[in-house]
């Protein structure tokens, strides 16, 4: 099961950020010549007038043939004939709906809650709360440690890339913005052995409402984002190992564990994975949309389009690195099975 609802999801990932270019190529003239989910050999195809829809064996992505995308082209509806604004909306259409849709699942999740969890203080444990110098019940956090704050992800998120428990912080209190220079959030063992955050802290929560929901399911995507970039920066600097990185089987794995938590829970991850792949679909590394942005950039500064054939290589070797780094994490995920 947690197999067959990962394919669903990342064939609804995968089919939407398709979508996007299609639709957009479609809208600003280029010639599409297929519109493919999966890669390898074909299951079905069906034409209908000049593009080709298909599906194919192997769901692990899809693509959108555009004439003129790899090779030179006279058609004057090719997408390398295209005028730039129109080539880099197509390119980032992709990536756009992948955060469309991590905005809506997340508008939903919320709504399934019930209540809306704010960044105001409505509860502290084993805190001295009478010095004005730490947290108090009512305090509305807005920064830890210089990072900008709009959610508990946000929170939690800062916390967990902490060196240390003393956090400074910025608050709104009393309507006024006050420093809190050195909150010591002391560190306990837990049942498990590990250290800890200690005390945990309570935050208000708000009724549910169209506005409240649109707001926070907003300041949520923008959490997610952040979160996976910080994610990617701190495994290139390596703050993080590749060991902490998951493949399609350890995603199953999660998809499975959520599923069986809740459908709230299936659908926070899914979101998440969604923006996870719109973000990096947007990284500037061959074969991405990203790397494709970086080449068309780099061709109007240099006023005039970079060889197709260079390009052509350099995604080829981008694209085989991909599928190595798959690969290795694959095993990985196979090897802590057993």
């Amino acid at each position: 099961m947690s197999i067959i609802l990962t394919i669903l999801l990342f064939g609804v990932i995968v089919f939407l950020h398709e979508l996007g270019h299609f639709t957009v190529a479609k809208l600003s003239g280029v010639k599409v010549n297929e519109f493919a989910i999966g890669m390898g050999p074909k299951l079905w195809q069906i034409h209908r007038g000049e593009t080709a829809y298909s599906l194919r064996l192997l769901p692990i992505g899809g693509y959108v043939s555009m004439e003129g995308e790899d090779e030179s082209s006279d058609d004057s509806r090719a997408f390398d004939n295209r005028p730039a604004l129109q080539k880099i909306a197509v390119l980032a259409a992709g990536a756009f709906m992948n955060l469309l849709l991590g905005f809506v699942l997340l508008i939903i999740t919320l709504s399934m809650n019930g209540e809306l969890i704010t960044t105001t203080v409505g509860g502290l444990k084993d805190i001295p709360t009478q010095s004005s110098e730490n947290l108090q019940v009512g305090d509305q956090i807005i920064r830890v440690d210089g990072m900008r704050v709009y959610t508990r992800t946000d929170i939690a998120w800062a916390f967990q890339r902490a060196e240390d428990h003393i956090f400074e912080m910025e608050v709104v209190r009393d309507g006024n913005v006050q420093v809190l220079p050195a909150v010591d959030l002391s560190v306990k063992e837990s049942t498990d052995g590990s250290d800890a955050v200690h005390p945990t802290i309570q935050l208000l929560s708000e009724k549910v409402s169209v506005g409240s929901v649109l707001k926070h399911a907003f300041f949520e995507t923008g959490s997610v984002i952040k979160m996976v970039w910080g994610s990617l920066i701190d495994l290139v600097t390596g703050k993080v190992g590749l060991n902490q990185l998951s493949g399609p089987v350890g995603v199953a794995g999660a998809v499975g564990e959520a599923a069986e938590t809740s459908m709230a829970s299936f659908l926070m991850l899914a979101a998440f994975i969604t923006i996870n792949v719109g973000i990096f679909n947007l990284l500037p590394i061959p074969a991405l949309d990203g790397g494709r942005l970086l080449f068309l950039l780099i061709g109007l500064i240099i006023r005039r389009p970079i060889k197709k054939e260079i390009e052509g290589y350099v995604n080829f070797v981008g694209f085989s690195l991909l599928m190595l780094l798959m690969l290795v994490v694959t095993a990985k995920d196979i090897f802590n099975l057993f």
